[in-house]
């Protein structure tokens, strides 16, 4: 039988009636299942770490919720205990508020006291530095100069250290302070007598004299004081602080003489030293016509 050409076959007749799917919308739905599956892969791990999370949480909740149960008891048993404190000490509420305001007035002062003493340390250290660093160069400059006079000063001492006195005999060696004085005592040439005058009608005794100071003018470092020796009354009158006052007493005549020299002249005061020959210069103690013992100074022994 022929086939009429008008007619489609039926090859032909099904595609026309039933086309396939396209292949991207497959594609499309297979993405979309994948993308679903890995967000509830994804879903399910977040939700697990979560729970996992939160459980972990709880945990550490409870450690704490019975943590603070014990420090809310022991608050509550220092508190009572505080209270039990303050009842027997008979402290007010007032009292304590007082005694906390007074506390943290003194840790305040205290502050400021440390700060200011930290302040000052501070700027002492500094002008410290400053005063080592100046002196430093001072010395390092003056060094020269003190080994250039150094010679000139070892040929003057012997003159400095002798003066002529007020008799016009040459003194011994010279004492100008305690310092001086002490050297003197260690060379044991002579006796020494340190003494502390004050102004006074009275007598008083320095090693075998006795003397009393009439006045003094601490301006011009001039003094008068009176010596009584061998029953005898010397007046020595309107001396230098620093000159050799000097006298004779019975057996001293052919050694020499007696010395008196005073360091400081103050307000009614002098202090100073009496010197003797070693070898046969003492002389008697004051007979009971000379005045008696009075006045502050201590005479020093002799070596």
């Amino acid at each position: 039988m022929s086939i009429s050409p008008n007619v489609p076959t039926a090859q032909e007749s099904y595609g026309y009636e039933s086309p396939g799917t396209p292949r991207w919308i497959t594609i499309l739905l297979v993405l979309m299942m994948a993308g679903i599956a890995v967000l509830g892969i994804a879903g399910y791990s977040a939700q697990t770490k979560i729970s996992q999370d939160l459980s972990e949480q709880q945990k550490q909740n409870k450690i704490l919720t019975a943590q603070l149960d014990q420090a809310n008891t022991r608050i509550a048993d220092l508190k009572s205990k505080m209270e039990i404190t303050t009842q027997r000490i008979g402290l007010t509420q007032s009292e304590l508020a007082q005694a906390k305001s007074r506390a943290e007035s003194i840790r305040k002062e205290q502050q400021s006291s440390d700060e200011k003493l930290t302040a000052q340390l501070t700027q002492a250290q500094k002008e410290n530095d400053e005063k080592i660093g100046a002196v430093a160069s001072e010395v390092g400059i003056a060094k020269k100069d003190i080994e250039a006079t150094k010679g000139d000063l070892e040929a003057t001492k012997g003159k400095l250290e002798r003066s002529l006195g007020d008799m016009n005999v040459m003194s011994g060696l010279i004492a100008h302070n305690r310092d001086d004085l002490d050297e003197l005592r260690r060379r044991g040439d002579r006796n020494y007598y340190e003494f502390t005058l004050q102004k006074s009608k009275s007598a008083q005794r320095v090693g075998p004299v006795q003397m009393s100071l009439n006045k003094t003018d601490p301006k011009k470092a001039k003094y008068t004081l009176t010596v009584v020796a061998d029953d005898k009354t010397i007046e020595k009158k309107d001396k230098t602080s620093g000159e050799p006052v000097q006298f004779y007493v019975k057996g001293s005549a052919r050694l020499a003489p007696y010395e008196i020299v005073v360091f400081d002249v103050g307000k009614n005061q002098i202090t100073g030293y009496l010197a003797t020959p070693k070898e046969g210069g003492a002389a008697a103690p004051p007979t009971a016509a000379a005045a008696p013992v009075a006045g502050s100074g201590t005479p020093a022994k002799p070596e």
